[in-house]
């Protein structure tokens, strides 16, 4: 008697473009997977209460799988079917700084050099959100240059602590993908690849084609983003869905 237990693995490898940097794309720490096969009822009548025959009407195949490893390489294949650049779009959060004791009353963030946005400065003690300016000229009032990170602030704010909020490009590490607006029907197709073993005992199951029509990247207080992605599978170039592999 064969049986499965766990979540299995799954990995999907985009089919509609080729070239090097396509490759299998395995969905980390998978929570759980769940592929359902549907189709309408189609009911022949006659004079009495039951149908006298039921034939199958259209049919679909959708899945959903739940992960836990980020991986922009899966995203940027699978769902948008864009192509990553190497580097990061990343964020600095409360950056501790301190405001000097006499002029100029500036302060350089720590990466100036990569800097790209401002999201805002708190006074470091009391968290009291400081105003965006173009000349600083009272308390609580700052202005910024954007094309060299450099934080100007009022004489008032001398020798205050603050807390700086900024975004910064990387360019050596990570991945970096440049979401566009793609004209209607593009759409990026992947295999999906199902296989789950127990004692032994393998199932697997290979989708050839499949598209994804959902995305979520949910957070929570005090635990785990679960990533969950919806697709659909249809049928590829010669007609085949696939493959049901048991050892039964």
């Amino acid at each position: 008697m064969q049986l499965s237990f766990g979540s299995g693995a799954v990995w999907g490898e985009r089919t509609d473009v080729t070239g090097s940097g396509i490759g299998p794309r395995q969905f980390g720490v998978l929570q759980d997977i769940q592929i359902d096969f549907d189709w309408t009822d189609k009911p022949l009548y006659g004079q009495l209460q039951f149908p006298v025959a039921i034939a199958r009407g259209q049919g679909k195949i959708t899945g959903k799988a739940k992960f836990a490893q980020i991986l922009g390489l899966l995203y940027s294949d699978i769902f948008f079917g864009l192509t990553p650049a190497t580097g990061q779009f990343a964020v600095s959060q409360l950056e501790a700084a301190s405001i000097p004791a006499a002029t100029p009353y500036t302060v350089t963030v720590a990466n100036a050099t990569n800097y790209n946005d401002d999201l805002g400065v708190v006074y470091a003690v009391s968290g009291k959100r400081f105003n965006r300016v173009s000349t600083p000229s009272a308390a609580g009032q700052y202005s910024v240059n954007f094309a060299t990170g450099i934080y100007t602030f009022s004489s008032a704010d001398a020798n205050a602590a603050v807390l700086i909020s900024y975004t910064y490009n990387l360019t050596t590490s990570g991945s970096k993908l440049t979401i566009t607006n793609q004209v209607m029907g593009t759409t990026p197709t992947f295999k999906a690849t199902f296989y789950t073993n127990y004692a032994g005992s393998g199932m697997a199951l290979r989708l050839n084609a499949c598209m994804a029509d959902k995305l979520t990247l949910p957070t929570k207080i005090d635990d785990w983003m679960i990533h969950e992605l919806d697709f659909s599978a249809f049928a590829d170039a010669s007609g085949t869905i696939g493959y049901l592999s048991t050892v039964e």
